[in-house]
Formats: C-alpha cells, structure tokens, sequence
C-alpha cells in the first residue's frame, strides 16, 4: 500500500513498484493534489503500465536530444538536416513542453503552422518523422520517458521527380563537363549508383579486373549492403575503369603519390560536381537535370534491356521494389513504341479480315 507524508509545506507519496519503494514529489502543499497522484501511479501499475517519477517532467527537447545521439552513433548523413529542422522549427514549438502533454492536436496544429510558413509536405513529413523518432527513442529508454506515441499524421507528397536522360541528352550533358567528370557520369549512367556517396568514394580496391567486376563493400551504401557490378562483358563501362586505371598509373608515377581513387582531379579526390553539374546542363538544353536522374535512366534501361527485375535491383542497389517501380520511368518514346507495336497487331488482323485467303471466308474461318 502507498501513504502520503510531508516534507515541510509539500506532500510527498510513497508506492511500490516490483516490490521496490518509490517516493515521488506530489509538488503541490495540497493533499487531495498528492492523493490523485498516488491512485494514478497505483493504478498504473496495476494495469501493467511502465512508472517513473521523472516522466510528467521530461522536456520534449530531452527525447530529440536522444535523436541526434542516435543519428551521430549510426553516422546517418541526413544528421544535419535534423539539427537544422530541430533549431529552425520543431523546438520553437515544442521543444520545451513537457513531452507527456504533447498531444495529436498539438501536431496538427505544427502542421498547421509550418503550412502557414509555406512549408512543403516533404519538409513537413521529414519534421513529423523527427518528432515521431523523438517519441519512439522515449518509450523505448530505461527508464521510460514517455508512455504513449501520439497519432502523427502524414502528408500526402507528389513531389516523385521524373527526370532520366535519353543517350543524346546524356551525351550533351556529358560533353560540356570537365574532362575529370566526364568519366564519373558515364560510370553513373551505366551503373545507377549514387554519384556522391558511391562513385566518387570508389577505390580501386574494389575494382576487381581479373573477375571483371566493381564492388561496393556491406556498410558503405544507403541500404547498407554490399553490391556489384560485373563490367567484363560492357564495353562502355570496361573502356572508362581502364582508361581510368591508366590515367591513375600516370599519376602515380609523375607526382609519386599513391592514389586510392578511381576518380581523381590529377590524383586529388572529386568531392562533388554539382558547380559545373549546373553549368553544363544549362548548355545542354535541360537545366532541371540532377545527378539522381542518372538512377532512373539505369532502372529503365536494365527493364528496357529484358534484365529481370530481381537482377536489376541487385546490380542497382535497390532493396524493395516499390521504389525500384518508381524509378522505372516509362517515357513517350516507349508509349510510341507500345502504339507502334499494338498498331502493327491491330492492322495485321484487320488485313487478314478484308482479304482472306482464296476460298476461305471470314465467317468460315471463324
């Protein structure tokens, strides 16, 4: 049983969880105050429900500081885009509430407001997956921080890019960018792999000639999973990691360095191309153009090819495949090519039914 006691003005309580003693301050010098907390914790625990003292007064900034904890430990690359949404626009309206009031309205009225800011869904559902991380971390910590999720409810997004070069348009894109890149972009439209995070980072190490493949070691890709890419048998492919190799013994010999990338500015690593990625693409004649079309044009043309869709994915890096059937972009070419096809079957049988052949009419062939 617990009891009620004071220390000087204020009621304390006194109860029992798994046969260890909790006291907890009422923080009120009124005693039905202290009353109504102890059948609350009592009740609590009969219905099998966690109890801590601290969790009516953990700040809601307390569970989001958990977050970053966990995104530096798991070293997420999207860990800054957190801490700016967190400054920005999630702890000006929550951060210091106490995590236990936050409610489902209160979300929506984040919303709201962050609508009202001019907002788009996908910024607001990336804040609304914070906060709900937030909430998720809380429960499961020792001990608890928070006892229930509030509903947290999504936007709906349309915001799917369509974007994938035909081979002329990558050719021109290709063709305006520095000799340095030229390489990179080929290997990317050929492959489908991320430009920032898995071409630019590629080594030779992972260049395998003698069985003719590239690989990507397990922990170093979004889906972090290990992946390759046999090159032996494409010509295209096999002329760039050669060229490169070539160009990398050069190097190497000239400055005499070692150098581990099989992208290189004169032996030096290619951090990003998105400044001559823009200029080129204007000269080009498609200014909307990013890095990331490149992904889609490899899932189409794998498709385009008859490569089935399971080995598609794994040469890709795709791991489910509602999102590799988003990349899968069908174009008006290949719309012109299904009417060409359905046109040549359709009038193929409407020839037949105005010139049978001799002695055999329509309705007897039926």
């Amino acid at each position: 049983m617990g009891m009620i006691y004071k220390r000087g003005s204020i009621y304390w309580i006194k109860y029992y969880r798994d046969a260890v003693p909790v006291r907890e301050s009422a923080r009120s010098s009124r005693h039905d105050d202290a009353k109504a907390l102890l059948r609350a914790r009592e009740g609590a625990i009969a219905n099998g429900e966690p109890v801590s003292p601290r969790i009516d007064r953990v700040k809601f900034r307390e569970l989001t500081d958990a977050v970053v904890v966990n995104y530096t430990l798991k070293g997420r690359s999207s860990l800054p885009a957190v801490k700016r949404r967190l400054r920005l626009h999630i702890h000006p309206f929550l951060g210091d509430r106490r995590a236990s009031t936050i409610t489902s309205d209160d979300l929506l009225r984040f919303t709201l407001k962050r609508q009202e800011e001019g907002a788009s869904n996908a910024e607001i559902n990336r804040e609304l997956a914070i906060i709900k991380r937030a909430f998720h971390l809380g429960m499961k910590s020792t001990p608890r921080k928070v006892h229930l999720l509030p509903a947290i409810e999504m936007l709906g997004e349309d915001n799917a890019r369509q974007g994938f070069f035909e081979p002329e348009q990558f050719e021109a894109v290709r063709s305006h960018l520095p000799e340095p890149l030229q390489p990179v972009v080929t290997f990317a439209y050929v492959t489908g792999w991320r430009i920032p995070s898995e071409v630019l980072s590629l080594q030779w190490r992972q260049v395998d000639f003698d069985a003719g493949v590239v690989r990507l070691e397990p922990g170093t890709t979004k889906n972090r999973k290990g992946r390759e890419f046999p090159f032996a048998q494409h010509g295209l492919l096999r002329g760039v990691l050669e060229a490169q190799r070539r160009k990398t013994d050069t190097v190497q010999q000239a400055r005499q360095i070692i150098c581990p990338w099989v992208f290189h500015r004169n032996g030096r690593r290619i951090r990003d191309l998105y400044g001559a990625w823009g200029e080129a693409c204007k000269k080009a004649g498609c200014p909307s153009a990013i890095p990331h079309d490149f992904r889609r044009t490899a899932v189409r043309n794998l498709v385009r090819a008859g490569v089935p869709e399971g080995v598609a994915m794994k040469l890709t890096g795709h791991k489910t495949r509602h999102v590799f059937e988003r990349y899968n972009i069908v174009s008006g070419v290949d719309l012109s090519e299904a009417v060409q096809k359905l046109s040549n079957s359709t009038e193929g049988a409407w020839k037949r039914l105005k010139h049978p052949a001799a002695g055999v009419s329509p309705a007897s062939r039926s």
